[in-house]
């Protein structure tokens, strides 16, 4: 009986999940370039909330609003073509391969920034440094010299 009951239960799940009723395209599909563009722009504002989500928030900033306002879709097309690209597996994998890569390059890019912008604050900082101990020797040969009292 514990065998029958197991054997059925298997069938049952294998037999109801074989016809999985795909979407149809909607009217209104995003492009895959498309949808690039705006997961790319989802994925940074998520970040960004991450790091400062009180700035967001005080400059009256709603991200998915932004990113939808920006691209010219709602959140109802961005929905109906994520779920219509969700059960397109080969596209759906296209698109977030693109979209990982982008971010890679993105990441790349602004850590050569950061990178450039800290090099030139050490060597300002260096700078100073050397004309702040430059100064103060001066000030000791002109008091040893008696030319400043």
């Amino acid at each position: 009986m514990k065998h029958f009951l197991t054997v059925t239960l298997l069938t049952l799940l294998i037999t109801s999940c074989y016809k999985v009723n795909k979407p149809d395209a909607p009217d209104n599909l995003i492009s895959e370039d498309k949808m690039v563009a705006v997961i790319i722009d989802m994925s940074l504002f998520t970040a960004a909330k991450g790091v400062d989500k009180k700035m967001l928030q005080n400059k009256g900033l709603d991200p998915n609003t932004y990113v939808y306002t920006k691209h010219g879709i709602d959140s109802t097309q961005f929905a109906l073509s994520s779920e219509y690209y969700t059960y397109n597996v080969k596209q759906y994998k296209s698109i977030y391969t693109r979209v990982r890569d982008s971010l890679t390059i993105l990441k790349k890019k602004y850590k050569v920034i950061d990178e450039r912008e800290r090099e030139e604050k050490r060597i300002s900082d260096s700078i100073s440094k050397a004309k702040r101990l430059d100064s103060l020797n001066v000030n000791k040969i002109k008091l040893k010299r008696g030319l400043v009292k």
